[in-house]
């Protein structure tokens, strides 16, 4: 029986009218003038509105190469649940205005089996904007070409059960065939988020965050996991994706 998660934050965090959502992706990928990659096998995008952060997207998706992928990993921080677990989704598809996008049971029920997962109400799925804000790239990318995905909502992991995830999803790196879409912004600076660091030395208020910023991107392409863990407990960034990117780095 099919299980439907829809696509409820189109109409507002992107437009939910297909034409012009095609039009919006096509043009943010030629602008990026990335090209396809067999190299790369995962990537770090954002999960804001697409009127801050689509242009930005563009460059992480363009990378993906539809003829050699057929499935992608989607892990996603969570916003609004509380578990120290990771979790799978009950649905069998994710909408978008642009397409369904199959989830991939069999690989779904291998990582439930394992016990180390719960599996998230359809509620919970589609209150979170994390892994929603990168499907309709995903759609459009892999429009005409067959793929299925694994959602896997991130919770708020200790560095031990970042590792164990890691080891978990590590076999599936080996297949070439797989991709994996890790979602994740950057800093939050201001009261709002109680976070107001600020190095003076870099000059204006924004050159201290993409400073910051630019040192755990640094980080995160070593591919050092502790070092990453390291830049977190010294600077404390507020990088809401922190766990799902921990867990992608111990892959």
């Amino acid at each position: 029986m099919e299980r439907t998660r829809r696509a409820v934050h189109a109409g507002s965090w992107y437009t939910d009218n297909a034409r012009q959502l095609g039009e919006e992706l096509d043009r943010w990928l030629r602008a990026c003038g990335q090209s396809k990659s067999p190299d790369v096998r995962g990537v770090i995008a954002p999960h804001a509105g697409y009127s801050y952060s689509g242009h930005c997207a563009a460059f992480a998706f363009a990378n993906i190469d539809p003829q050699r992928t057929s499935r992608v990993f989607l892990l996603g921080p969570s916003h609004h649940y509380y578990t120290p677990r990771c979790a799978l989704s009950k649905a069998t598809v994710y909408k978008t205005p642009l397409g369904d996008l199959p989830i991939d049971l069999e690989v779904n029920d291998e990582l439930k089996a394992s016990g180390k997962f719960e599996v998230m109400d359809l509620q919970v799925d589609e209150a979170e904007h994390s892994m929603e804000m990168h499907l309709p790239y995903l759609a459009k990318v892999f429009q005409g070409w067959p793929v299925k995905i694994v959602p896997i909502l991130v919770g708020a992991l200790s560095p031990e059960s970042e590792a164990m995830y890691g080891r978990l999803l590590a076999k599936y790196v080996d297949d070439p065939r797989n991709f994996f879409s890790v979602s994740s912004d950057f800093c939050h600076w201001g009261s709002r988020f109680n976070y107001v660091y600020y190095d003076r030395k870099q000059g204006a208020i924004y050159k201290s965050i993409e400073t910051l910023d630019r040192k755990g991107m640094e980080i995160i392409e070593s591919g050092d996991a502790d070092s990453f863990k390291d830049y977190l407990l010294e600077y404390d960034n507020t990088i809401c994706g922190r766990h799902p990117i921990s867990v992608f780095l111990h892959v």
